[in-house]
């Protein structure tokens, strides 16, 4: 039987017959310094990063089927469908040896959040969100050197301008849980990652 069908039968938020992870979700606009606390996270709490571009990316270079089918539709300027990406989420986390997981800029949104419970059946610890003004990312993006061609003054307000239609509400719907840790990104990193580590250490506890 396929880790899919034990999820969906058991229901109980663990992947394949016995895997019971710990899921994190990270979600901040651009600029807002997640992934550099990431990093941080990873190295202090041994979690494992991944990130729902990345896996995308790393599908389409494999040149597998389902990496053909994902590049036709950004081609196409098409949406690839959540549960596209939820499936590659889900394969790299029964193919880890960890069970615990920070799932970077995903859910963008409320339809990818649905996908992701229906599909894995597990529900976050909490989401980690990284709030900082549009001023401030601004100033981040533009004063960053990283070779990066969307980082002009337009196409920066439209990056905002989605991460707060889209990834707001998931926001909100998790607050509306208590399960969201608020951290004040405009500060520097390292006073950035003492607010964070606030977060991971009863986490961190439980799973030693």
């Amino acid at each position: 039987m396929s880790a899919e069908a034990v999820n969906q039968e058991n229901g109980n938020g663990s992947l394949g017959c016995e895997k019971k992870v710990k899921v994190v979700f990270v979600l901040g606009g651009p600029g807002s310094g997640k992934g550099t606390q990431c990093s941080n996270i990873v190295e202090h709490f041994g979690f494992t990063h991944l990130s729902a571009g990345d896996l995308l990316r790393a599908e389409i270079k494999s040149g597998s089927e389902n990496g053909t089918m994902i590049s036709n539709m950004i081609k196409e300027g098409k949406i690839v469908p959540s549960e596209v990406t939820v499936k590659l989420l889900q394969r790299a986390m029964n193919e880890s040896e960890n069970d615990k997981f920070l799932i970077d800029g995903f859910p963008r949104n409320e339809e990818n959040r649905a996908a992701f419970e229906n599909v894995t059946g597990i529900v976050p610890e909490f989401v980690l969100f990284f709030d900082c003004s549009e001023e401030e990312m601004e100033k981040r993006l533009l004063g960053r050197n990283q070779g990066r061609e969307d980082d002009n003054i337009e196409t920066i307000k439209k990056r905002f301008k989605v991460f707060m239609e889209s990834s707001i509400p998931v926001v909100d719907y998790y607050a509306s849980k208590d399960k969201v840790r608020k951290i004040d990104a405009a500060k520097p990193i390292a006073e950035v990652f003492e607010s964070v580590k606030t977060c991971f250490a009863p986490v961190h506890e439980k799973a030693a």
